[in-house]
């Protein structure tokens, strides 16, 4: 079985698998939802990635050519793309069989910590993408009700001004999760980069503790690993932390409530749990 857009991209598929034709490619399905499908292709010991990517998940590659390539991300090699009119289409290297959502060690979580460490520390020549009035765009779309926004539209606003004028703006991967955090066996690599953009909090932290928090590891570690490897402030790292999941939880529920339920039906079920999580991040503001 092979998906049934590879013709567009076969040239470089079977370029970078030395296969002979399409027929011999071995294909398997690692995700496919309404707005994006990813396969492994492989032929004997050799394989790539290729993904088709529609609304939101179309970004990948100007994400690619903004921050990934010219910052030298760790993230997959990028050997080809190619932009339909409703679609990008892209072949990557595969980095590896094992992510941390399959594999979540305590050590898992501590790499990925000091691999972000990595990502914050390239420079960015572009300004911040979540100001004061991006944030407000998205209280305004999300389904806050209106006492979570008024404090948002306030207290939210004061936090993410604060930390404009403490730190500088970095890229952001906007799904820093561990089923996007993959491992050959030597080396981590961040896959899935549609989402980044440039801002000062730390998003990305925010949601490696989150998951790590939820499989039984304790936040203070994690926390405390980013700090040492990025030799930051821990409390301007508090700071950055809370914004940050201000920032990731409004911008997955406008994406719940804009998309999601159209390409991820059951995403609708993370409505009240993204709201009660916003709540509780809105009240840990210090």
């Amino acid at each position: 079985m092979l998906p049934t857009w590879l013709d567009v991209i076969a040239g470089p598929v079977l370029e970078a698998t030395q296969a002979a034709a399409v027929g011999e490619l071995k294909g398997e399905v690692l995700r496919e939802w309404g707005s994006s499908e990813v396969w492994r292709l492989s032929y004997g010991l050799r394989s790539v990635i290729v993904k088709r990517g529609s609304d939101a998940q179309r970004g990948e590659g100007a994400a690619y050519r903004r921050f990934v390539v010219p910052l030298e991300l760790p993230a997959p090699r990028l050997i080809h793309s190619l932009e339909t009119d409703d679609a990008v289409l892209l072949v990557l290297a595969d980095v590896g069989r094992v992510n941390l959502e399959q594999e979540p060690s305590a050590d898992g979580f501590l790499a990925a910590a000091e691999l972000l460490a990595g990502i914050r520390s390239k420079p960015v020549d572009a300004p911040s993408e979540f100001t004061s009035r991006q944030l407000l765009e998205l209280v305004r779309r999300s389904p806050a009700a209106p006492a979570l926004a008024e404090r948002l539209s306030t207290a939210g606003v004061a936090a993410l001004d604060q930390l404009h004028a403490a730190t500088a703006a970095r890229v952001v991967h906007g799904d820093y999760v561990p089923k996007n955090l993959v491992s050959d066996g030597t080396r981590w690599s961040v896959v899935d980069w549609p989402l980044a953009y440039v801002a000062p909090q730390l998003s990305d932290l925010y949601t490696l503790v989150r998951d790590a928090v939820a499989v039984g590891h304790q936040a203070e570690p994690i926390v405390a690993r980013y700090v040492d490897a990025a030799g930051a402030d821990p409390s301007l790292v508090q700071r950055q932390l809370s914004v940050g999941g201000i920032a990731f939880v409004l911008r997955a529920l406008t994406w719940v409530v804009e998309e999601g339920v159209r390409t991820v039906p059951s995403s609708r079920e993370w409505i009240e749990p993204l709201l009660a999580e916003l709540d509780d991040v809105v009240k840990g503001l210090r």
